[in-house]
């Protein structure tokens, strides 16, 4: 079994490494308040999200398979560049943040396993994820990342070794327990905002672009697009399942460990990983502050990549990992100032917690637009020829957006009352 995952891991495309990058150490951190602050109560909104997260993947994959250009270049063409530009610099906030929130985890994780100081590894870690992905090629990258996917299956090792009500995990993940309270829905627009973010949307899109490119930048005749598109429809499957088991995972974690000891406050994914340990002993520790690195390693590259590729196609420069950085210097600069950005965030009195729980849900917001975008651009002949979304895809990619709008409009409700 194990010698087959080389090759697995060769034939699979972006989707798994967009399904991993979701689970990236603030949304590791995410989960953990979401189990240790509302116990098992909130695990249906992973088995809620799953289908609509497919297919709204499905979709951005879709855009960026059959046009040739991702996602922001397509909405160039089909929406006020005004707006355009609003949302675009919302999500680099949003990214900067998490890109922030994911280096101070990493380095603070470092720093608990192996001592030092926690400013000096997070600088290490800026300093390496941005040289990664300005010196190494994209095929060399991506497939760097789908190694690193494998590491998310710590997490799932922590389960086994805390004792889980299974029993009432199940209930929960099937039957929703719904409050009213404005730290409820602002709890479930953050999961959703980490589950469903716009990111993913820009990432997945623009990898679908650099593997047209690999092939000379044709997308082929009738025939081999929809086979592209049967790849498309595998892996995002794959990447979303693995995605949204993890983050299960690290919610029964949260709820078993801290929500029953009476932890209901987690400052980081760091924090986290330290009040395991002695509740859960240092497998349980070791193997959650090992994953932090790891998925921080993975995710921080898509992060940055997510937020040039969209500005760099919202203002038609030239773009791509592929790309040699004096080809696309405007993109490589983008990425370097949104690490290094997220990386000095660091170094600022700003509660990490606060700010990333604010940019999940920045990101809960941003999605409903480009999501309802992206929907109306897959729908049209004009843009998509013959490989307009079918009918299941479109029904539960415009649920998703009503499902994150109804979230949004909860939250802000409460909010303003």
């Amino acid at each position: 079994m194990i010698h087959r995952i080389p090759s697995f891991l060769r034939h699979v495309g972006p989707g798994v490494v967009t399904g991993a990058a979701d689970d990236d150490p603030s949304g590791i951190a995410t989960y953990t308040q979401a189990g240790a602050q509302f116990g098992t109560g909130l695990l249906w909104t992973v088995f809620l999200s799953l289908p609509f997260m497919i297919a709204i993947q499905m979709v951005s994959a879709r855009i960026g398979r059959v046009t040739g250009k991702g996602v922001a270049a397509n909405l160039r063409e089909h929406m006020p560049r005004g707006l355009l530009i609003a949302l675009i610099g919302l999500l680099v906030v949003a990214n900067t943040i998490n890109i922030a929130a994911d280096i101070g985890a990493m380095g603070e994780a470092l720093q608990l396993v192996a001592g030092g100081g926690q400013h000096f590894h997070s600088v290490v870690f800026g300093v390496v994820t941005v040289l990664l992905q300005v010196f190494v090629p994209y095929r060399r990258l991506a497939q760097i990342l789908k190694w690193l996917t494998l590491t998310l299956f710590a997490y799932v090792a922590t389960v086994f070794a805390v004792k889980v009500p299974w029993a009432q995990v199940l209930h929960d993940l099937l039957v929703p327990q719904l409050q009213w309270s404005s730290a409820y829905w602002m709890m479930i627009v953050a999961l959703l905002g980490t589950t469903i973010s716009p990111y993913l949307f820009f990432w997945q899109a623009a990898q679908e672009v650099e593997e047209l490119r690999q092939h000379g930048g044709h997308r082929g005749g009738d025939a081999e697009v929809w086979r592209a598109l049967r790849r498309v429809k595998f892996d995002t499957w794959v990447g979303m399942i693995f995605s949204n088991l993890i983050a299960f995972f690290v919610m029964v974690v949260g709820s078993a460990v801290l929500y029953t000891a009476g932890i209901h406050e987690v400052s980081s994914a760091a924090q986290a990983a330290e009040a395991l340990r002695p509740l859960a002993g240092d497998f349980a520790f070791w193997l959650f502050a090992g994953g932090i690195i790891a998925t921080g390693l993975l995710a921080v590259p898509v992060l940055a990549s997510s937020a040039a590729y969209a500005v760099a196609e919202a203002f038609g420069w030239q773009e791509g990992l592929e790309r040699h950085w004096r080809e696309a210097k405007k993109f490589y600069a983008i990425i370097g100032i949104a690490t290094l950005a997220g990386t000095a965030l660091d170094f600022t009195p700003v509660d990490p917690m606060k700010a990333l729980y604010w940019s999940a849900v920045i990101n809960g917001v941003v999605a409903v637009p480009i999501m309802a975008a992206m929907m109306l651009l897959v729908s049209r002949e004009r843009v998509m020829g013959a490989f307009v979304a079918s009918r299941r895809t479109r029904w539960l990619g415009w649920g998703g957006t009503a499902l994150m709008g109804f979230a949004v409009a909860m939250m802000l409700r409460d909010i303003v009352a």
